[in-house]
This record gives C-alpha cells, structure tokens and sequence, in this order.
C-alpha cells in the first residue's frame, strides 16, 4: 500500500488490573496469575515489586503486600468509563485489551487544534472517568500514558514511553521509521506482535534494534523468517498499513441474530453469540482469512445499543470473539444505575461483523511441539460439549502453578480459554504473567496419572510393625516397609484396612512453603513408593498423618 501509514493515538494505563481490583496507589498490593506479579500499586513499585516477579520474591521485598488474583472479565468490566470516555472523541475507536484503546488522529487532532491538544483532552477526559490527576490515575491507580505516531505500532510504543516520560510521546508525521530505529528489539514482544522465539532468534543473529532489522532487504527476511519476520520487518521499519476502518462494512460480512423474546440472561446471549463467532471464523477460514477487528453490536428490545471494536494482531478465533463478547455484555450490565447508558430491558440483536480482515498466513511450528491436529479436534470437541450443556458445565485445567501435582493447574470454565492463543511472556499491553518457569522442590517428570481431589490417609509401618514418623528436619524414623488404607476406593479397587508391601522407595523431599502466611503454611515431606504389585504412588506426611497423593500408573 502506497502513502504513509495512518496517524494513530494510543492511550495506555499500565497496571490496569491493580486498578480494576480497586487498589489505590499509596497501598501496597499486587495481582498475581500463575504465582506471577501481572500488576502492582505505585507503593509496591517504589518498595521493588515488578512485572514477571515470583510469588515469595515480591512478598520477600515487601512483607505487607496485599494480593488478588488475576480476573480479565473484572478488568474489562472495570475498563468500560475509560472506553465510554475516548469513544466521545472518535466513533469508532480498538479495544485491544483492557488498559488499551487505539483511534484514529486525523479528525479529532484537526478539531482541537493538534495532537498535543488532542492528548491533554484525553487526559481530562480519562481524570474525569477514573480520577486521573495530572497524568496519574489520583483515585485508583496508576500513571496515563498517550502517544500519537503513525501506525498503531510507533504510537504503542510512544504512549509505553509516555508513562515513563510523564508526559504525552508526539511523534512528528513521517518520523516513526526514525523514532522506532532506536528501540530494543524486544518491543515487538511487548506490544504483541512477536512471540518470545522469535525475538530470541533476532537477538542471536546479532538484530538487537528495530533498526537493525528495518535495515534488511524484506526479500531476505521473507526467506529467513517467512510471513512472521515481513510483519515484524515492516513494523521495525515505521510501515504499519493497518488502517481502522472508518466506515460501515460490506452487509454480505455481518452476523445477526434477532431474538424473538428479548432475554436478559447473559448465559443465553453468550451462548447465541458463540453459534455466530464459530459461523464466522468457520466462513473465514474457508476463505483462507483471519478477522483481526470484529465489531460487536449488542442492542435492547428498547433500542438501547451497545457497540465496540475489538482488536487483535494475531487475529481472532471463535473462542477469541465469543470471551470479547462476553466482557462487552458484562461492562453493560454492570453500568451505574442513572446512567445515560443503563441497560433496562433484554437483548433482542447480536451483530458480529469482522471489519478488518487480512490473509491467514499461518505459521510455520516445530518439528516438536507447537499445536497439532488432536490438539485442534480436542478445542472443537470441547466447543461442542458447551454448545450442548453449558458453559459452566464443561472445564479444562489451566496452568497455576506449585509444587504438589494437585495445585499446578485449576479448572476453569471452556468458554473462558482461548485455545489457540500462544503462551509468551508478556501480554499485549506488556502486563503478562512472564514465563512459567521452574518451581524449586517440585518433583520432577514423570507426573502422576491420576491426581486425586482429596487425598487418601494411609498408614505407614517399618519392618518391625512399628508406625514411621518423619522430624521436622525431613528425617525418617525407620524405612517404609509397608502401609495400610484407611479408606476403600472402588475405582482404584483398594479394599479399606489392606496391608501392602513396599518393595522400593525414595524420599523424603521435604516442603515448607508460605510461611509468612499463617493460614496457608504448610510443612509436609513427600515419598515415592512402589509396592510389591509394581504399582507406584506419590505418599506425604503432614501434622503426623500420611496420605497417598496420587498414582503414578
């Protein structure tokens, strides 16, 4: 596409979820996701709390820090003031995540005069949303920061560097292939737009600029890197043709689905909304394309409307617009009562329509790993089995983290997980939960077969009949010699008060972990133990008792 990309402002607020769990800045607290910080108050900052931080690594650089888990529909329903504030100013503005919204600049910046009066009024309009105070979130959390380049890319990038300038970024029209030579390489990863192997390979070739790699032929990185590296090439070198789209699309692409009988159930219209998402991506990928903003209008028996354009650079699947969707609905429902925007009867529309989309190039995966095709056939199959019961009834397990088997992962409902969203370090706004990384103490591979929900107690002897105790120290009375169920199991086929022979063990590791949290302190030794019929288990001893944890085979 000829010409310069189109002038784009970005409005960024870092630490968005400390600001949704309704944390105030002089209070030291967190967000954690997977035992990570994902967010923090400016008290916890100043006190050493960052992005990507541990669990015990924060609450060891501040004792008094006040925790919450991680919740993007909170997020997003929390984030609605701030969307319903900057749509004042452009009639179609990208909700790319919570903390983040792109617009266009041409037509608002020539009404107020220019893109630096453009930003102060965005500013005063988000402080009258939230409580901004100067370019600080005063009543609820953190710094603003508002950036105008061209391409949504070099705007990204100026609104991250405007929080830390304290100050809106302006860059000059034509100067975005300048203002991004310098940056880290990295910030393709931290707005999104390339996965942690890529980045990882461009920094061991010696590419640590965005320079570096706009200095390539793109002919040479196509035959590198493929599809991937053009789209980071052109990113690195100021060319992002993305243009938003500032007029109604083509009838022929929208979805509708009109209710007989309004419903003001949000279960029902998620659930409508999901036979369209999947109708949708199903007819776009038969065209070989991908819907990178799809434009969600919801709309009352009283004509009252709600609509939002949601983005994404990867691209949206089914699963993808179905949880847009349902963050939308719910920031709508959960408005102040008196609103202007109050929602008082039942949802009689649902339009889907993907406003932009672009050729699915794919991506080239590994010779190990990467998603297969059982992995695709699993994500329909669970996609069905919500379409016929429900949303809650069907769950998969999301990684948690931990060191017992039965805390790495927690079940989560099907509909809330994208299953072709790739893991990487850092989210979109740059606010991720990093990677998972090892845990010191877990056991190693290979993981039990069978986890069970409640452990079973157990009995465990010596070779002279004697009961094995474990100090405090982690060390052993007498070797296991065998062990006696206190409970039967019919599906283990363990029969109540049954002697069983260890032929072989290995342990104790030893556990103490949270103890500087009272209630959740807990201090346990952990054996393997096979017994004489070859079966294996994972045995702990806790407060003097023992359980089987789990089965190995």
């Amino acid at each position: 596409m000829d010409g310069p990309p189109m002038r784009m402002v970005t409005v960024w607020l870092p630490d968005w979820s400390a600001v949704a769990a309704g944390f105030r800045p002089e209070q030291l607290a967190a967000v954690m996701h997977a035992n990570r910080v994902v967010a923090r108050t400016a008290a916890a900052a100043a006190e050493g709390v960052v992005i990507g931080q541990r669990r015990r690594q924060a609450q060891r650089r501040c004792p008094d820090l006040v925790l919450a888990d991680h919740d993007v529909a909170r997020d997003a329903r929390e984030f609605e003031p701030v969307v319903r504030a900057v749509a004042e100013f452009s009639p179609r503005l990208d909700v790319v995540e919570a903390g983040w919204v792109s617009l266009a600049a041409r037509g608002p910046s020539r009404y107020f005069g220019g893109d630096a009066e453009l930003s102060d009024v965005l500013l005063e309009a988000i402080g009258s949303a939230v409580g901004v105070t100067g370019t600080g979130v005063g009543g609820t959390g953190g710094p603003v920061g508002v950036g105008v380049a061209d391409g949504r890319f070099a705007s990204s990038a100026a609104a991250r560097l405007s929080v830390r300038r304290g100050s809106p970024v302006l860059v000059e029209a034509g100067g975005s292939a300048a203002f991004c030579a310098p940056l880290p390489i990295g910030w393709l990863q931290t707005l999104g737009e390339c996965d942690p192997e890529m980045i990882d390979l461009f920094i061991r070739l010696g590419l640590r600029r965005l320079g570096d790699l706009a200095a390539l032929t793109a002919s040479d990185v196509l035959g590198r890197f493929g599809h991937p590296g053009v789209h980071a090439h052109q990113l690195a070198s100021g060319a992002d043709h993305r243009l938003p789209s500032t007029t109604d699309p083509s009838p022929e692409r929208r979805l509708d689905h009109v209710l007989d009988d309004p419903v003001a159930q949000a279960a029902a219209v998620v659930f409508v909304a999901k036979q369209l998402a999947d109708e949708l991506a199903q007819a776009l990928s038969a065209e070989g394309r991908v819907c990178t903003r799809l434009v969600v209008q919801l709309e009352t028996e009283h004509s009252e409307r709600s609509e939002r354009s949601w983005f994404r650079s990867a691209g949206l699947n089914a699963a993808a617009m179905v949880e847009r969707v349902r963050w939308q609905l719910d920031a709508w429902i959960n408005l102040p009562r008196g609103s202007d925007q109050e929602i008082t009867g039942g949802i009689a529309l649902i339009r889907l329509t993907p406003d932009e989309v672009r050729a699915d190039v794919g991506s080239q995966l590994g010779l190990w790993g990467g998603q297969s095709e059982a992995d695709r056939q699993a994500a329909r199959s669970v996609a069905r089995l919500a379409m016929l019961t429900s949303d809650e009834a069907v769950t998969v397990p999301v990684w948690n983290g931990g060191r017992l088997p039965a805390d790495r992962y927690r079940w989560v409902p099907a509909s809330m997980v994208d299953f072709d969203q790739r893991q990487r370090a850092t989210s979109a706004a740059g606010t991720g939960s990093g990677p998972v990384g090892p845990w010191p103490g877990s056991l190693p591979s290979p993981s039990p077969a069978t986890v069970f929900a409640e452990p079973h107690p157990v009995e465990v002897f010596d070779k002279a009949g004697q009961p094995v105790k474990v100090s405090g120290r982690g060390v052993v009375s007498a070797g296991p010699a065998q062990f006696r169920l206190l409970t039967g199991d019919e599906a283990s086929g363990w029969r109540r008060g049954r002697l069983r022979q260890v032929a072989a063990w290995a342990g104790p590791w030893p556990i103490d972990e949270r103890w500087w949290e009272p209630e959740r302190h807990r201090r346990l030794a952990r054996f393997q133990m096979v017994t004489d019929d070859q079966r294996s288990y994972l045995v702990i001893a806790e407060h003097r008792r023992w359980w089987i944890s789990a089965l190995y085979d």
